[in-house]
C-alpha cells in the first residue's frame, strides 16, 4: 500500500510510517486488496487528509469504520460517493442539520464540501473488506489514527472535536481538553439518534465557537 497523503500531514505523521506496526499494516492492506474486494478505493484511503490540510484544520469528526457496501465509502467518515443512497446515519445527520440550522436535505451525501472547509472526517479504521463490517479492525489502523488525534491535540489549539457515540468519546483519552473544545452526543445511527442525537445542535455550537475564536464558520 502506497501512502498517498498530503504534504501538510506527511510532515506531521512521518515518524508513524517507519514504525514496525505500520509496515505490518501496509502489508496486510496490500494483501487484502489483492485477494478481496475492499473499500474505499486505494486512491481514497487517505482522502480525509488530502481534502483537509493540517494548516486549515478546524473541526474533527470521528467515525469507526468505512461503509462496506458497493459504491459507498469515499475515505471520509459518514460520507458516501456521489449518486449513492444516503445511509441511515447520514440521513439522521442531515435531519439534525435541517432542525438545527434550517439547511435543506442535500441531494449528495458526499461530504467533500465539509472537508475542504477544514473538517477532518476521520474513521478510526481506514479500510474494510466488502460486506464484512469491522474486518480490518485491530490490524494497526487504530494505532495510526490515535496518533493522528494526539498529534492534532499536541500541535494545534482550539480544535473542535465532535464525538458521536461511545466509541468516538473514548478518543478523549488522546485529546488535551484544556486547549481544545469537545462536543459529545449519541451516535446518529437509528439506534442512538432518539437518545439525544436529535436536538444536540452540534452544527450551531461548532459555528458559535468558531465565531468566538475568530475563525470562519462552516457552511454545513
Amino acid at each position: 500500500m502506497q501512502v498517498k497523503i498530503a504534504d501538510s500531514w506527511k510532515n506531521i505523521l512521518q515518524q508513524e510510517f517507519y514504525k514496525p506496526y505500520f509496515k505490518k499494516l501496509t502489508d496486510f492492506v496490500e494483501s487484502e486488496f489483492n485477494n478481496h474486494t475492499c473499500y474505499p478505493d486505494k486512491n481514497d484511503i487517505f482522502s480525509a487528509f488530502n481534502l483537509c490540510a493540517f494548516t486549515d484544520l478546524k473541526v474533527v469528526i470521528i467515525g469507526q469504520d468505512p461503509y462496506h457496501g458497493k459504491q459507498q465509502a469515499n475515505g471520509l467518515c459518514f460520507s458516501v460517493k456521489e449518486h449513492t443512497k444516503h445511509p441511515p446515519s447520514l440521513v439522521n445527520i442531515f435531519k439534525e442539520i435541517k432542525n438545527d440550522i434550517g439547511i435543506d436535505f442535500p441531494p449528495s451525501g458526499n461530504l467533500d464540501r465539509w472537508a475542504t472547509q477544514g473538517v477532518l472526517l476521520l474513521n478510526a479504521t481506514l479500510t474494510v473488506r466488502a460486506n464484512e463490517a469491522g474486518s480490518h479492525q485491530n490490524k494497526g489502523w487504530e494505532t495510526f489514527t490515535n496518533s493522528v488525534i494526539k498529534e492534532i491535540s499536541d500541535k494545534k489549539e482550539n480544535i473542535i472535536f465532535l464525538l458521536w457515540g461511545k466509541f468516538a468519546e473514548s478518543k478523549t483519552a488522546f485529546i488535551n481538553t484544556s486547549k481544545h473544545k469537545i462536543f459529545t452526543a449519541p451516535h446518529p445511527s437509528p439506534l442512538g439518534a432518539w437518545r439525544g442525537w436529535f436536538g444536540s445542535k452540534h452544527f450551531t455550537k461548532t459555528n458559535e465557537y468558531l465565531k468566538l475564536i475568530g475563525k470562519k464558520e462552516i457552511e454545513w
